[in-house]
């Protein structure tokens, strides 16, 4: 969830870190730190509480000189957000920065206590420290000194270490929290995202679980969880990162809400061409009875939506799961099954402890959905689909979750041919997706209604979202939205449950928003419509125009763009993304950043 950035190179790093932190910044963070060893073997430190833009102006006052550095981003797991909790910390010659959570470490900070050792923060990283440098007592060799300390560890980690008497090297470890390495000429460097490190190069190697790496100016050094020499290949990176550029848009999000008839577009490039579907790059699916879906957040939301499609449209049973739930209970695996794992970052550590589990336990095959290559759900996988959206700043998900959904219908064709997707339907679905960019093109256009709207819920404090069938998770979905960045409570329902227990919470005060395309449930739905009337709720409703739904006293009705059924979930997020959007402009939070949330998961 944090961000480290490490360097060792014949020039100054600093500023070379401090850029690497601030394209890491939309990841999530509290507080940001560097330490730098300078001069005659000198380790100076500087952190600060805040942005790293507070970071950056202390080193303009204190500029610090040196070729070899360490910085980090914290998002707060033990200790409250705070300088003395910030990274790197110390223990005499050694400075150390570390993502993920040491497990053991009440009982290891007893046990340094006991020896004599001062605790200066909350933290769970300090024990590092310190036991690296009890170590180093014992040996002159700092790869041997991080190489014993990981084995008293438990828990998930990306750690880089630095010896102020060792000037020329890092020593870096992974176990459940990722790291790569960028290779230069005369330079090497480290980060939790490569995105870090696109200014200074564009060749990595990503560490496999349980590896340790020496890093110095004139070569790298990697060992596997045995302690064992190893190559790990060094490729070059393809990616874009525009995280300086907002274009016309005031924040990413919206920046990114308007990408997405792009973002479609590219996940569909070489998968539908010239009226056909191009799914070869799945290979041949007809041996598998069963699809399990492993996911968190907004992605368990496209993967909700998604088990809809695939027995729809497949014939095929799907089952949903949250990771943290799949990963701790006995699991129960059907013959001829398909695990597909869903992930922005590709790093969701939950995500991708189930992914380990599931290949343990019968799985078939595994597929991952997933918006980064190289990232460790990919690697892992036996199958890849890259959902191609671009790089996604803005910590609440955008496009990524709507061209996951593009990728789960592709998957679901794919499951579906020789089943129950006949022809005559494979082509619908085929008309659908060709018509979706210029649709999603049509529902952006009602960005100035949505504004008007949103300024309703400015003074609320709860909100309820209704949908029924494959429109019950995007209703999910726009709850969270509204959630992550206006701070408002909300909830979402499928409509049928109101009767059982939500119509209690039913006033004025409460906006209920609707999502309600023309389809075989909505007569039902408009039931469900009345129920709320009927009880003073306020109501605000997307309806597609064959719906005939019309506005009624507390009833605001915004009509959508016709669409085929198949898309309709997708065409649907839209005006929820901007609804939320702009209800957080208006409430003056932090849209790109919201307050204790981050956009990477790596930890439990």
């Amino acid at each position: 969830m944090c961000g480290i950035v490490g360097a060792v190179a014949q020039r100054d790093v600093a500023d070379i870190l401090v850029e690497g932190l601030k394209r890491l910044e939309y990841r999530g963070y509290d507080s940001a730190g560097l330490a730098i060893i300078s001069g005659t073997q000198t380790l100076n430190r500087i952190r600060r509480l805040g942005k790293v833009q507070a970071l950056a102006d202390a080193l303009q006052e204190e500029p610090l000189q040196g070729g070899t550095g360490i910085a980090h981003t914290r998002w707060a797991t033990h200790g409250e957000p705070s300088e003395a909790n910030a990274h790197p910390h110390r223990s005499g010659n050694i400075a150390v920065v570390h993502n993920g959570i040491i497990e053991n470490y009440e009982s290891l900070r007893n046990i340094l206590q006991q020896e004599g050792y001062v605790f200066t923060s909350q933290t769970d990283t300090e024990v590092i420290a310190h036991l690296v440098e009890r170590e180093l007592k014992n040996t002159s060799s700092l790869l041997d000194a991080v190489m014993k300390t990981r084995t008293m560890l438990d828990g998930a980690y990306g750690m880089v270490v630095i010896d102020r008497t060792q000037p020329d090297q890092m020593v870096v470890a992974r176990s459940g929290s990722p790291l790569v390495i960028g290779f230069g000429i005369g330079e090497h460097f480290v980060a939790s995202d490569q995105l870090a490190l696109l200014p200074v190069t564009r060749k990595f190697a990503f560490l496999e679980e349980g590896d340790v790496a020496v890093i110095r100016r004139d070569g790298v050094q990697i060992f596997d969880k045995n302690n064992q020499a190893i190559e790990r290949i060094a490729q070059e990176s393809t990616i874009e990162h525009d995280a300086g550029d907002k274009g016309e848009f005031r924040h990413y999000m919206l920046k990114e809400i308007y990408e997405q008839p792009q973002a479609i577009t590219n996940t569909l490039e070489g998968r539908l061409f010239n009226g056909q579907l191009n799914l070869e790059a799945l290979g041949d699916l007809s041996a598998i009875d069963h699809v399990q879906i492993i996911a968190c957040g907004t992605s368990y939301h496209a993967g909700m939506t998604a088990r809809y499609w695939i027995e729809q449209l497949a014939g095929i049973s799907c089952n949903v799961e949250i990771a943290s739930e799949f990963r701790y209970r006995k699991s129960v695996v059907r013959k001829n099954s398909l695990l597909v794992t869903l992930s922005q970052s590709g790093e969701t550590a939950d995500t991708l402890a189930a992914l380990r589990l599931a290949k343990t336990i019968g799985f078939d095959k595994t597929l991952t959905i997933c918006n980064v290559p190289g990232s460790s759900l990919v690697r892992e996988s036996d199958m890849a689909l890259m959902t191609r959206a671009g790089a996604e700043i803005g910590v609440a998900s955008t496009k990524a979750f709507t061209t996951q959904l593009v990728a789960l219908l592709l998957l679901t064709a794919a499951l579906g041919r020789g089943r129950s997707l006949t022809p005559e339907l494979e082509q619908q679905l085929i008309s659908a997706l060709t018509q979706l960019p210029g649709l999603i093109d049509k529902a952006l256009a009602m960005n100035n209604d949505i504004q008007q709207l949103a300024e309703r819920f400015a003074e609320k404090h709860h909100a309820l979202f209704l949908g029924r069938g494959d429109q019950y998770p995007i209703a999910m979905e726009g709850a969270l939205k509204l959630k992550e960045i206006s701070y408002i409570h909300a909830e979402a329902y499928a409509a049928g449950e109101l009767k059982h227990g939500p119509l209690a919470l039913i006033d004025a005060e409460m906006p209920i928003v609707v999502v309600a395309p023309h389809n075989d449930l909505v007569e039902k739905l408009k039931s469900n419509i009345e129920e709320v009337r009927a009880r003073g709720g306020e109501l605000f409703v997307f309806a597609g125009e064959a719906a005939a739904i019309t506005p009624q006293d507390n009833m605001i009705v915004l009509p959508m763009p016709p669409c085929d059924d198949l898309v309709a979930p997708i065409l649907y997020t839209l005006p929820l993304q901007l609804l939320s959007y702009h209800v957080a402009v208006i409430k003056g939070t932090d849209v790109d950043q919201p307050r204790n949330l981050a956009k990477s998961v790596t930890v439990e």
